[in-house]
This record gives C-alpha cells, sequence and structure tokens, in this order.
C-alpha cells in the first residue's frame, strides 16, 4: 500500500507530464495554468487509495484519476467567475489574469477534457464508471444552483446547507472513492461503503473551509480571509449564527448582512466577533468532528485487512488537522 504523500506525488508528477499540443495555444494556456496551480488533489489521491486497497499499482489508473481533478478544477474557474474572485490558491483566478470569456470557454474545454481522460479505463468498466461521474456531475451543477440561490434567502436551514455541501462538495470525493474500488474490482458493498465514506468525508472537508474563511491564516489559507462574511454567504456558520443570535446579537448581524457601503475589515472583525459571543466556532467544529467520526466507522466496515485501510484512516487524519 502507497501512502498518500507517495500516491500525490505520482498525481503532480504525472500531471506536470501531460501535453498539451492542440491550437489554439491560448485555449489551452488557462487550463495548463490552473491545473499547475497545486492544491491538494484529494479526489484523484483518494480514486487511488480506493484502488490500492485491492489492487498493487495505483499509477494504472492515473489519467482517469486526473480527468476527475480536471473536472473539479473546471468547477473552481467557473465558482471563481461566478463568485468574481480575485484569487485562488494564493495566485489571480482565471478571469482575472485573462478575462471572462477566456475563463468560460477554457472552462468548458476542461470539462471536455475531464470525460476524455476519465474514459481511458477498461471497456468492460467504462459504462460504469461514466455513469457514476455524469450523475455526480449533475449533482455538482444542482448543489451550485442551490449555492446561488441561497444568496437571496434568508430562511436557509441548516438542513438545506448540509444537503447543498454533499451535492457541491462531498459527491465528488465519494465518486472518486468508488470509481477506484470499481476499477479494483471490490465488491458492490465495499464500493457503496466507499461512496458514503466519501459522503462524510466531503462534509467534513466543506465544513472546515467555512471554519477557516473565518478563523484561518490568510497566508496559509491560499485567499483572504472573511471572504464569506463580506459577501453574505450563506455558510454553516451565518445560518447558525443568526438562528442562535439573541435579539440584539440578531439585529447587528442584520445591520451587517444588509450594509450596501462598508469597510471590509471592520465587517469582518464584527461578525467574527458576535461568531464568539454566540459560540459558532465550537459549534462548528462539532459538526466537524461528528462527520469525521462517521467517516471512520464507515471505513472501518470496509472488508479489506486493516493494514490495507491504514494509510486512508492517515490521510482522514492529516484532513482533519488541516490549516488551508
Amino acid at each position: 500500500m502507497k501512502n498518500a504523500h507517495e500516491i500525490l506525488k505520482q498525481v503532480n508528477d504525472f500531471l506536470a507530464s501531460l501535453p498539451y499540443e492542440r491550437k489554439p495555444k491560448s485555449l489551452y494556456e488557462p487550463v495548463e495554468y490552473v491545473l499547475s496551480l497545486g492544491g491538494k488533489r484529494i479526489r484523484p489521491v483518494l480514486m487511488l487509495m480506493g484502488y490500492n486497497l485491492w489492487r498493487q499499482h495505483p499509477e494504472d489508473i492515473l489519467m482517469p484519476a486526473i480527468g476527475l481533478e480536471t473536472y473539479h478544477n473546471y468547477t473552481l474557474l467557473h465558482d471563481d467567475l461566478m463568485d468574481n474572485a480575485d484569487v485562488r490558491r494564493g495566485h489571480q483566478t482565471v478571469h482575472r489574469r485573462w478575462d471572462a470569456n477566456k475563463a468560460i470557454l477554457s472552462g468548458d474545454s476542461m470539462l471536455v477534457l475531464a470525460y476524455q481522460r476519465m474514459q481511458q479505463v477498461p471497456a468492460d468498466k467504462l459504462p460504469a464508471v461514466l455513469d457514476i461521474f455524469t450523475e455526480t456531475a449533475l449533482e455538482i451543477g444542482e448543489g451550485q444552483e442551490y449555492d446561488m440561490t441561497f444568496e437571496t434567502r434568508n430562511d436557509v436551514t441548516e438542513d438545506e446547507y448540509i444537503e447543498m455541501i454533499r451535492l457541491k462538495t462531498s459527491v465528488l470525493l465519494a465518486c472518486a472513492l468508488k470509481i477506484g474500488a470499481l476499477l479494483a474490482d471490490a465488491p458492490q458493498e465495499d464500493a457503496d461503503r466507499l461512496y458514503r465514506f466519501g459522503e462524510q468525508l466531503g462534509l467534513a472537508f466543506q465544513l472546515q473551509d467555512d471554519l477557516l474563511d473565518v478563523y484561518g491564516d490568510p497566508k496559509v489559507f491560499g485567499k483572504a480571509i472573511g471572504g464569506d462574511i463580506t459577501s453574505n454567504k450563506k455558510t454553516y456558520m451565518l445560518i447558525n449564527a443568526v438562528n442562535r443570535a439573541n435579539a440584539e446579537q440578531r439585529k447587528e448581524l442584520e445591520q451587517w448582512i444588509a450594509a450596501k457601503d462598508f469597510d471590509r475589515e471592520e465587517k469582518v472583525a464584527a461578525v467574527t466577533r458576535l461568531y464568539d459571543e454566540i459560540g459558532i466556532r465550537q459549534l462548528c467544529e462539532e459538526k466537524i468532528n461528528y462527520y469525521f467520526s462517521q467517516a471512520r466507522k464507515t471505513l472501518s466496515q470496509v472488508q479489506v485487512p486493516e493494514d490495507r485501510k491504514a494509510p486512508l484512516f492517515t490521510y482522514m487524519d492529516d484532513l482533519l488537522h488541516r490549516n488551508k
């Protein structure tokens, strides 16, 4: 069994070796740029680790794993455009470095490249792989739509939010693990267990992002802290802050949410102070720990020897203690 660091190196080396020989070159420059910015590569790493539970040589499925990473970065490219974000992983977003038209067109090409790379699996596995990948892609779009519609609502519930992040974030981690298992000829029951494990891991991961956007170190996190606060994004934290605030706290929160002209640093500091007063950080950390605990239970049920699951447990612990 390879550990996550060994698999990550394989992923990065393979990505760096991929040629982009099609023309016009200007169309593919943003694709190369986005995929060169690094990141955790969680999805391809999970796919290879899922495969490695049953089969040696996870490098045998590097191309479909890179297909999943290509798809993930396509969604980020378009998300950044929709959110009008300036920075991704400490670098300019594509629509800032080039323009919006380039972000749309290059992003569309990334989606096609993702399918081209994903289909490079054994012929007998192709229908099942494309079925789960396509269903996942549809769900992610649905999650993004929920996320955008939440911006115009002030009555979003915690359950609605959890379902939105399950669709927008968790299902892609679950998809990665299940495809890895399917390509390794894993029993269907175990492939399904890995899918549930990925969902739970993804929920914890997204809630961590919510937390880090408020309490993270911007030099480490890779983007400005407080972006969710300044944009009034309906996160787990804001939803619970509004619901749990006393009358005075709720009034102040609503004033900041309604404000059109404000000093960014002042708003971030004020809302963070309210989160501290209401106990939102602790609440979010408890929810994160809950989903990590559920993920551990689900992974423990996968019917392979414990020593083969050990790298996945270690990787999960690394994600639990991440700071970016």
